[in-house]
């Protein structure tokens, strides 16, 4: 009898492919985060690592949008599509490759190729793991909890990475950031494939969903119209903070300052927060949509009050109030991914939510044309605008859901 025992339960033991499993994945989103130097150094390299200006080096951060909204696409669909462990390692090890092109690449044409590589990897491993907590969590605050977990790695993740990054930079060169970053992803690889199953149930035991299918959804193209209005604010962090506190002549240390505060905020209201929203049982203590309705309102308030600051103290107590945004965002879109993506489809919805947050990275770009045209006032009614349409399509996301709700139940 022993003979026809399947081989996978000793390599990777059932109480592995639960909580381990996902704490290990999530600490692992963590680590590539925080070593994610291509991504967050970019900008910098082309234009003085490289010498070749601030023109260019905006060309390969929109090109580096374009590739992250095209890469996120590809993920949703290669993990539903092979499973999360081939998806995560092919897409990490694509992923190393385009970091150790970066050491090499010289001339603008071949940075605007790795850029593009480079957006198609970022984020590439949120709807694998994303479909590994669903897969191996059972109840829905469990799964809540451990999405929520994952986006508070990724920005205690962003806040290590400009960090130390900075530091390795300035002593040791952009190469060095970015032949770590690659190390660092083949780890993640070789991770994923020694703690995933090669077959996730998700993937054997449901038909291939395609992006028609999971479009035709409404409360996924609502709860994306928030994401994308939502994530204007919460981007502003990394790109109107910096260019207000320039026009305020406030050196980079002190922006520095603002992004410490931020990361100590996170740190600090995570954990009560996510007992308050989520609790510690296996049902969610409050409907997600009054939490991402919450969270959309007080990202826009941050980033509006940040746009009135001018001094270091101003900007992070701003800093400091995205924070409680940021966590409600989190905590509700993980609800909605545990709850609403069907078998089989949870890396397209995951993919689909996170495209959207890549579609939000590029609008703030334009702020410094406001804030040229009109000042802190345009700034201002820009972002509280942004934020008051994600409040608003909290509405027929919460209706969508509940015609979606009476149609199961009708049909059960």
């Amino acid at each position: 009898m022993t003979t026809h025992a399947p081989a996978a339960p000793t390599i990777v033991p059932a109480a592995r492919t639960t909580q381990s499993v996902v704490w290990i994945l999530i600490a692992s989103s963590l680590a590539v985060k925080a070593g994610g130097f291509g991504w967050d150094f970019l900008s910098y390299y082309v234009a003085d690592g490289t010498g070749h200006g601030t023109t260019a080096a905006g060309a390969a951060l929109t090109v580096f949008g374009v590739g992250w909204c095209l890469g996120q696409a590809s993920a949703g669909a290669l993990t539903d599509r092979f499973g999360q462990r081939t998806a995560l390692t092919a897409l990490m090890v694509l992923s190393a490759l385009a970091c150790f092109a970066l050491t090499v690449a010289q001339s603008l044409p071949a940075l605007l190729v790795v850029a593009l590589c480079l957006g198609m990897t970022m984020e590439a491993h949120r709807p694998a793991v994303s479909a590994a907590i669903n897969d191996a969590i059972p109840t829905p605050a469990g799964r809540t909890r451990a999405q929520a977990w994952l986006y508070w790695s990724a920005n205690v993740g962003i806040a290590i990475c400009g960090g130390v990054g900075g530091y390795l930079a300035h002593h040791h060169g952009y190469r060095l950031l970015f032949a770590v970053n690659g190390l660092v992803c083949l780890a993640f690889a070789y991770i994923a494939r020694r703690v995933l199953a090669p077959h996730p149930q998700a993937a054997t035991d449901s038909q291939p969903v395609t992006y028609r299918q999971v479009l035709a959804d409404p409360g996924l193209r609502w709860i994306t119209v928030v994401a994308v209005c939502s994530m204007i604010c919460a981007w502003g962090l990394v790109s109107v903070l910096p260019l207000l506190m320039t026009s305020d002549h406030l050196p980079a240390t002190s922006y520095g300052t603002a992004m410490v505060a931020n990361t100590v905020a996170v740190l600090a209201l995570t954990p009560p927060l996510m007992r308050l929203l989520v609790g510690s049982g296996d049902t969610i203590k409050f409907p997600f949509v009054p939490v991402l309705a919450l969270g959309s309102a007080i990202l826009g308030l941050g980033i509006t009050v940040a746009a009135f600051q001018h001094s270091v103290l101003g900007y992070s107590i701003a800093a400091a109030l995205l924070v409680p945004g940021e966590i409600c965002y989190s905590v509700a879109i993980g609800a909605y991914i545990s709850s609403a993506a069907p078998p089989g489809a949870t890396g397209r919805y995951q993919a689909v939510i996170s495209g959207a947050s890549a579609l939000a990275s590029l609008p703030p770009l334009g702020i410094a044309l406001a804030l040229e045209a009109g000042g802190r006032p345009l700034v201002a009614a820009l972002l509280a605008t942004s934020a008051a349409l994600a409040v608003a399509a909290c509405y027929p996301l919460a209706r969508s859901l509940r015609h979606t709700s009476a149609l199961s139940s009708t049909r059960s």
